[in-house]
């Protein structure tokens, strides 16, 4: 009964926590409720199951609140995407891990009774559970592991295929099927056979992992880390039917819902489809030339600025919107435009921030990266609350975004992204962005932002860029 109670206590705090992560003012203290939630469930189970001493309690404690306290201290913004990536692996393989132990528990059981005695077989029911918790969770745990390989340039972010892939990755998942077929059917009878067949169900299913991430670019990587989110959480909840654990069941119900939720949103923002995201091989690694204009096309012209002439731009203007992408976390430059955003406002213009949902490596990349900088949460605007605003904006700032300030999105109609939605920088008096070089974005498509008429360049370290915009309006004060 106590049990039950502490496992009714910790889905409270997983659903209110998981209320409270809706909006930046209050996602901290939700990341704290639902993880203060798990913690309440884990406890719980090995007390009131007697299942490890105090003391090794303590000392489980202790080791894996040390190693998250230095992950969140030395992990750098522009390596986040790749660390949710490695969480979900472990998840994975950690909800796989208890499903195989379950079988291994009962063959273990099986082999020392006497010939009159038989152990608890393994019913239809939990066998399922068993096969898909292993299916599932080595998918996810191969599968995250390979988008870690691709986001922290490991791997690189270019798709991998190979003639036939398709073909070997239908067989590889027609392999799985029929390996967990054959558990479920042996389950509780044949030690061997369902020893076996559960250890080639999860080496099949580790396969998979790999040839669904592998074929996948660059590009539509925030989505995948979306999907194998929702991938670990369902391990997690059929894990819990395994282990008959309520909290595990609400817990990764939750997890896996909301993880398709943010896929589903993510692939709108992107206007494609999941089945595209996973079949179409989209986007890559940015080209690595550091030169400026001297790398526009011969008919394109680019119109440079530098760091003064942007400082009285922007020093003068009534309203500038300040749109962060990826190379704002690549140089960490979030303290100093915050810096400048105050230098400014205190100087009489409005300053608002516009995020995209794809902007980053991961969904919410800008939104955590500027609430590091302790920007006001009531100056982020998402696309939909701001892009009407920029027709009316003197200055548009772009920081380090690229494929998501694409005009070509709406204007090209053979671009592999027509359709996106984005943020209509281009429709602002002025637009400045801040980039190293002319290279495309992480589809790998040209942005057609650089060469209008009413867009400055300013090329370099995004970082560097505006520490000399802040000195110049320090300057002009």
């Amino acid at each position: 009964m106590l049990l039950q109670l502490a496992y009714l206590a910790s889905a409270a705090l997983f659903i209110v926590g998981l209320k409270r992560m809706q909006s930046p003012v209050t996602a901290r203290r939700g990341n704290a409720l639902a993880s203060g939630g798990m913690l309440v469930a884990v406890l719980a189970t090995l007390f009131l199951h007697d299942l490890l001493s105090p003391w090794m309690v303590v000392l489980g404690l202790l080791l894996g609140g040390g190693i998250g306290a230095v992950l969140a201290r030395q992990v750098e913004m522009t390596a986040m995407p790749e660390l949710v990536a490695v969480f979900n692996g472990f998840g994975g393989l950690a909800s796989a891990l208890v499903a195989l132990a379950e079988v291994a528990q009962y063959a273990g059981d099986s082999a020392i009774l006497s010939g009159s005695e038989q152990a608890a077989g393994i019913g239809a029911g939990t066998a399922v559970t068993i096969a898909l918790s292993v299916l599932i969770g080595m998918v996810t745990c191969s599968g995250s592991f390979v988008a870690y390989g691709k986001l922290s340039g490991r791997l690189g972010g270019n798709p991998v295929q190979f003639m036939g892939m398709r073909t070997a990755t239908i067989g590889v998942l027609g392999g799985a099927l029929v390996f967990a077929a054959v558990f479920i059917f042996s389950a509780g009878a044949t030690d061997w056979l369902m020893i076996s067949s559960i250890a080639l169900l999860a080496l099949a299913a580790l396969a998979l992992g790999i040839l669904l991430v592998v074929p996948i670019g660059g590009a539509d990587m925030p989505v995948v880390v979306a999907l194998l989110n929702s991938y670990s959480g369902l391990a997690a909840a059929a894990t819990g039917f395994v282990i008959d654990n309520i909290a595990l069941i609400v817990s990764g119900t939750l997890v896996g819902a909301a993880g398709f939720i943010l896929t589903v949103i993510m692939c709108e923002a992107m206007n494609r489809s999941l089945q595209n995201v996973l079949l179409g091989g989209f986007g890559g690694e940015e080209a690595g030339a550091t030169g400026a204009a001297a790398e526009a096309p011969e008919d394109r012209t680019v119109n440079e600025t530098s760091p003064d002439d942007t400082a009285i731009l922007t020093s003068y203007a009534e309203q500038v919107i300040i749109v962060p992408g990826y190379g704002l976390a690549v140089a960490q430059a979030q303290h100093q435009v915050r810096e400048l955003a105050d230098l400014l406002e205190e100087r009489g213009v409005t300053v608002k921030y516009a995020i995209h949902p794809v902007a980053g490596r991961m969904p919410g990349h800008m939104n955590v990266l500027l609430a590091e900088a302790n920007v006001p949460y009531d100056q982020l605007f998402e696309m939909e609350e701001i892009n009407a605003e920029f027709a009316q904006t003197d200055v548009a700032l772009v920081v380090g975004a690229n494929d998501v300030v694409n005009p070509a999105a709406r204007t090209d109609e053979g671009s592999p992204i027509y359709g996106m939605p984005i943020l209509d920088v281009d429709e602002a008096e002025t637009v400045v962005v801040m980039k190293r070089s002319l290279s495309p974005g992480y589809s790998g498509v040209p942005n057609e932002l650089f060469y209008q008429s009413n867009t400055r360049m300013l090329f370099g370290d995004a970082k560097d860029s505006v520490d000399a915009i802040v000195s110049e309006v320090k300057a002009l004060s």
